[in-house]
């Protein structure tokens, strides 16, 4: 069975998104309680355009519960395809708790801080973003500004005079 999911990723991985979906397809009827084998099936949905599709994949595999790296991609996966589809309250649901259970995760709060966007609560959406781009990135010049950065993203709605 691992070697069928690797060689669906290797599919995946060298553009033959068709053939990396219909071997998954074949391997949830064989093993449709493997969540492994449902989160890339879902991912393989997601990467064709047919994200309505890859959601019960998804859901699928998150519920069985998945080793923590494929946990992150499958709630990266279910949330961004939500928020794709305008689902965008499932779609906050879905990052908080992948904030919740990995909190060090950027890429979580990055997805996240689009649907904060979705949602129309800007403030929120733009000091994650601040607050991610300042505690990762190693330009000099951001870097410079950290601490004004830090600051001016909890207030980003103040003047002074």
């Amino acid at each position: 069975m691992i070697k069928e999911i690797e060689e669906a990723i290797i599919l995946r991985n060298n553009g033959m998104k068709n053939e990396s979906n219909e071997l998954l397809l074949k391997l949830v009827e064989k093993y449709p309680s493997n969540a492994s084998i449902l989160y890339q099936c879902g991912w393989s949905f997601d990467i064709l355009g047919e994200e309505t599709k890859a959601v019960e994949f998804y859901e699928k595999a998150i519920d069985l519960g998945l080793p923590n790296d494929e946990m992150e991609g499958a709630i990266i996966g279910l949330g961004s395809t939500y928020r794709a589809l305008g689902d965008y309250e499932k779609s906050k649901r879905v990052f908080i708790r992948g904030i919740e259970l990995f909190p060090t995760n950027k890429a979580i709060q990055v997805f996240y801080a689009i649907t904060l966007y979705n949602l129309s609560d800007h403030s929120n959406a733009t000091e994650l973003l601040l607050e991610v781009l300042i505690e990762t990135t190693e330009d000099k010049q951001i870097l410079e500004y950290e601490r004004a950065l830090k600051f001016y993203s909890k207030h980003l709605d103040d003047v002074w005079n």
